[in-house]
C-alpha cells in the first residue's frame, strides 16, 4: 500500500507539473529515480498515464481521468499528514492521564485553570485510579505517581517536594483511647484500610535504622484516601494519609497526628512517560506546567 501511494503521489506531481524536472524536485528524487517509477505504475496498470516528448509531458486521457479521481484523496492525505505533524509542534489534542485521586488533587487541580487558560486546545482526558497502572498496556499518554512506584525504564520528572504520611484521629475518638507511643500500639486501635489493587495498604514506619510495617485492623476497608480523612474525622478509626492533605485540620484541632517521629519524608509524586522522543507539545506543555523545578523539558 505505501508503494501504491509513493507511485500514485509521484504521478500527480508530474501530470500537475508536466515536467519530470520539476516534479523531482519538489519530491527530493532523481529524475530517473521518477521515470522508473512512472513506468513501474504504467506497467502494473497496463496504462500509459504521461504522453512524453522531448519538450513535454501530459497526461493521457486515461491519466487525465487517474488525476481527477486521485487529486481529492491526495489532498485528504495531505490534510492529514499535516494535522498528525502539527501535534509534535502545536499545544493540541487529547492527553490520557493516569492517577490517584490524591495527586489529582494535590499536583493537577490547583494548577489546572492556569494550564486550561494558557493551552484552550489540549483536553486531559484523566482517570483516577489506586495503585501502580502500566501505561502503555492502558493506552495511557502519562501518568503522575509516587517516586517509589515507577518503573526504571519511564522517563519520571519530579512535581512535588518528598512527602510525609501523617497517622490521625479525630479528639472524639481519642476520648475513650490512649495515643499510641509506638506502631506496635497500633494493634489496640481502630484503623481504616486503604485498599490497593493489590490487598489492604500495610502502614510502614521508620525511626532511625529501625522500620516496622503494621498489617491495620479495622471497621473500614475503602479505597480513596480522602474518604479515609472524612471517616477519621467522624471518629470511626485511626487514618494514615499525606500530611497536606490534613494540614489544615490538625492546624484547627479537629484531628490528632500520632506516630510523627516515625513518618519520615518519602519521595513525592512524579509525572512520568515512555519516552522523550517524538513528544506531542501538548505533553510537553503538561510536563512543564507540572514540574516542580524551574527547569524546561
Amino acid at each position: 500500500m505505501r508503494s501504491e501511494l509513493n507511485e500514485l503521489a509521484a504521478f500527480a506531481m508530474v501530470a500537475r507539473e508536466r515536467s519530470f524536472t520539476r516534479a523531482a524536485a519538489k519530491l527530493g528524487v532523481s529524475q530517473s529515480a521518477l521515470s522508473h517509477t512512472i513506468r513501474g505504475l504504467e506497467h502494473r496498470l497496463a496504462l500509459r498515464l504521461l504522453a512524453r516528448t522531448t519538450k513535454s509531458v501530459a497526461p493521457t486521457a486515461a491519466g487525465a481521468a487517474l488525476l481527477q479521481d486521485l487529486s481529492p484523496a491526495l489532498e485528504q492525505i495531505t490534510v492529514a499528514l499535516d494535522r498528525a505533524r502539527s501535534v509534535r509542534h502545536r499545544p493540541a489534542g487529547r492527553l490520557r492521564i493516569v492517577m490517584s485521586r490524591s495527586a489529582a488533587v494535590m499536583v493537577l487541580l490547583p494548577r489546572l485553570a492556569a494550564f486550561a487558560e494558557a493551552y484552550p486546545d489540549i483536553v486531559l482526558d484523566v482517570v483516577t485510579v489506586t495503585g501502580p497502572v502500566d501505561l502503555v498496556a492502558g493506552e495511557f499518554d502519562a501518568g503522575i505517581q509516587l517516586g517509589e512506584y515507577i518503573q526504571k525504564d519511564m522517563i519520571a520528572v519530579r512535581v512535588t517536594p518528598d512527602l510525609r504520611l501523617a497517622v490521625v484521629g479525630s479528639p472524639r475518638y481519642f476520648a475513650s483511647r490512649p495515643i499510641p507511643q509506638k506502631p506496635t500500639d497500633l494493634g489496640d486501635h481502630r484503623c481504616i484500610t486503604l485498599r490497593l489493587p493489590d490487598g489492604p495498604y500495610r502502614w510502614e514506619f521508620e525511626r532511625g535504622r529501625k522500620s516496622v510495617t503494621i498489617s491495620v485492623n479495622g471497621p473500614l476497608v475503602i479505597d480513596d484516601t480522602h474518604l479515609v480523612i472524612e471517616a477519621a474525622l467522624a471518629g470511626i478509626g485511626l487514618g494514615l494519609v499525606y500530611e497536606e492533605q490534613v494540614a489544615g485540620d490538625i492546624a484547627r484541632r479537629r484531628l490528632i497526628r500520632v506516630l510523627e517521629d516515625w513518618t519520615p519524608p518519602i519521595p513525592g509524586f512524579f509525572m512520568y512517560y515512555p519516552s522523550r522522543q517524538h513528544q506531542p507539545a501538548a505533553l510537553s506543555a503538561l510536563v512543564n506546567a507540572l514540574r516542580l523545578s524551574g527547569k524546561r523539558v
